[in-house]
């Protein structure tokens, strides 16, 4: 079976949607609509492991693998994602070389990393029934993305895309424009500029890209400009926009304002 990060470094640009919601009923329709993944949202969803296991439970049987983004840069957080079963790991904020090899021997098992042994045991391993398939085969599968969203993390891109086990750079326009002193302005010339710099490191270093577009970037561009990975969609944001437009829709047709 190919996996999503196979996929991508085959030359097949991925798609992917936000899960901020934690509802297995929206987590379902999601996945039905055709996504190649869902990035599940534990650093600003309200969500536990446990809910998100249930996301993952209801897109279990699809072409739709589950990534999910962690609260932090933290061994326990990772382990206990992977021992959930995710696809895939996304690290926020990383600032360095240090962080991002501290993330990946978190997702590693002795002894080229620190991640706890429990695979006779955890979800990821069908419960223990493929325990030894499972740890003979997650580092080769498991998508490892470190996320670009600082200005220290501009300086050391090159660095960190050349940490052994990074798989993907993925760059975060909103906090990044932040940064660099330019809140909400993801689109602005310096942001640009550094997101541009960031791209060059992470494909020097022959590792994946991914991004979310701006109001001024569309996914269309990302894709023409090499991105591997678009997350363009959210739950969140699918439903209130839908609720928007039913809404005014129905207000038009009472001849309300």
């Amino acid at each position: 079976m190919t996996t999503l990060k196979d996929s991508m470094k085959s030359g097949r640009p991925a798609t992917g949607c936000w899960l901020s919601l934690f509802s297995p009923l929206a987590a379902e329709i999601v996945s039905q609509a055709g996504y190649d993944c869902v990035m599940i949202d534990l650093e600003h969803g309200p969500g536990s492991v446990l809910d998100a296991i249930g996301q993952m439970q209801a897109i279990q049987g699809r072409d739709c693998t589950a990534l999910l983004r962690v609260p932090e840069n933290s061994p326990v957080w990772l382990k206990k994602v992977l021992d959930a079963g995710v696809g895939g790991v996304m690290v926020p904020g990383v600032d360095s070389a240090a962080e991002a090899e501290a993330a990946v021997q978190a997702c590693r098992y002795a002894p080229k990393g620190l991640r706890g042994m429990a695979a006779t045991v955890v979800r990821a391993s069908n419960y223990g029934a493929d325990w030894q398939d499972y740890i003979g085969r997650v580092e080769t599968d498991l998508l490892v993305i470190c996320q670009i969203e600082s200005q220290a993390a501009v300086e050391a891109a090159a660095d960190i895309a050349s940490v052994e086990g990074v798989d993907m750079i993925f760059v975060g326009p909103f906090d990044l424009s932040a940064s660099l002193g330019y809140l909400g302005q993801p689109d602005h010339p310096e942001v640009r500029a550094a997101i541009t710099a960031v791209e060059t490191a992470a494909k020097a270093a022959g590792k994946l890209l991914g991004a979310i577009p701006t109001p001024a970037r569309s996914a269309k561009e990302l894709y023409d400009d090499g991105y591997d990975l678009v997350l363009a969609d959210s739950d969140v944001v699918l439903l209130r926009e839908a609720a928007g437009r039913g809404c005014r829709a129905l207000l038009d047709a009472a001849g309300r304002d």
